[in-house]
């Protein structure tokens, strides 16, 4: 057998040149700002009613997205319907579900239906999430459940709407500008949930790069890891490498890739601005503080609390009064509860 013909310097195929290359990702883009175009043509309608400028849907999947956000949502209906004194024409039950519907999605309805002989009745709740109002005449309204189509009774419906700088159809919650922070934490959460239930948190990398270790030793190292999945998975391995060298066997967990991600940072951030939004003091929601000084009272925090958020809403909830031309809508008036003494 001939020895094979030598290959000339020239010959070889050269290597290509690198270049370097440089792009960018472009400004940061809000994932609401198709709702600009709000700004020209506010509420369209479709002949029989307007759409809301915000989905409804959207509001209430975003509702329980937080914890505090949903925390604090319904610690202002508590507080509301504690206070609320029932009538013979709202009971406590209609009225806590029309001042959460008002305070999640910035719009409250109730329907005053008729009996035979044309008196007033008890006041009937209507979800928030599926009423319209109507395109032809302001005290018309549908109710739109799915492929169902009902509408109310001209002048039969009260809406409670909180004020829009943009259109005056339908109100919008205070909390809009809160919405991606709320994301934001539940996204940390899914993130790191996900991160766990995929393992990633327990494994690692086991590299040798001994030359000692035979094919043998490679396998009953692969066979031991195989064994140490499932169910009682945290087990020590032994490894004997005799003649081995410094680093020829290294450790190298997986999650600290992922253990720089400020979980917590984002969560404590995130919380605060839903907090902000709802101006609700943290001692209020149970927040533990982080440092040694506390929050301070959480009686006079309570107080402030009524004084400046809860009783602006009772007022707010008040108005259905003057559309009953009836006294409805009454409160009792705060008190400060002292903390019990000491046994």
């Amino acid at each position: 057998m001939t020895d094979p013909t030598p290959i000339a310097a020239d010959d070889l195929p050269q290597a290509m040149p690198t270049q370097g290359a440089a792009f960018t990702f472009g400004d940061p883009v809000p994932v609401l700002d198709g709702r600009d175009i709000l700004d020209y043509l506010e509420c369209w309608t479709n002949g029989r009613w307007y759409e809301p400028p915000v989905d409804p849907s959207g509001l209430a999947k975003t509702f329980r997205a937080s914890t505090h956000h949903a925390s604090a949502l319904y610690f202002k209906r508590n507080l509301l319907a504690r206070s609320f004194v029932p009538h013979r024409w709202l009971d406590r039950e209609t009225f806590s579900a029309w001042a959460l519907d008002y305070l999640v999605f910035g719009n409250a309805y109730l329907e005053r239906p008729r009996n035979l002989l044309g008196g007033a009745m008890k006041l009937r709740h209507a979800l928030a999430k599926y009423t319209r109002r109507g395109g032809d005449a302001l005290e018309c309204y549908w109710f739109i459940q799915g492929t169902q189509e009902h509408e109310f009774t001209s002048g039969s419906l009260h809406h409670l709407r909180e004020h829009d700088i943009n259109q005056e159809v339908y109100g919008l919650p205070e909390y809009l500008a809160a919405l991606q922070s709320a994301w934001l934490n539940e996204s940390a959460t899914l993130f790191r949930r996900r991160y766990y239930n995929n393992g990633s948190h327990a494994g690692f990398i086991l590299y040798v790069s001994d030359a000692q270790q035979n094919q043998q030793d490679v396998d009953n190292i692969r066979e031991a890891l195989k064994n140490a999945k499932g169910p009682g998975n945290f087990r020590n391995l032994f490894l004997y490498s005799p003649g081995g060298k410094k680093d020829g066997v290294q450790v190298i967990p997986v999650s600290e890739v992922a253990a720089r991600d400020e979980f917590a940072h984002i969560k404590n951030v995130s919380r605060d601005d839903v907090l902000a939004a709802h101006r609700i003091p943290p001692q209020l929601l149970g927040i533990v503080p982080q440092n040694s000084g506390g929050f301070g009272s959480i009686t006079e925090a309570a107080r402030i609390f009524h004084a400046s958020e809860i009783e602006p809403l009772q007022q707010r909830l008040a108005t259905l009064n003057d559309w009953l031309g009836e006294e409805v809508v009454t409160f009792l008036p705060y008190v400060a509860e002292a903390p019990a003494a000491a046994a």
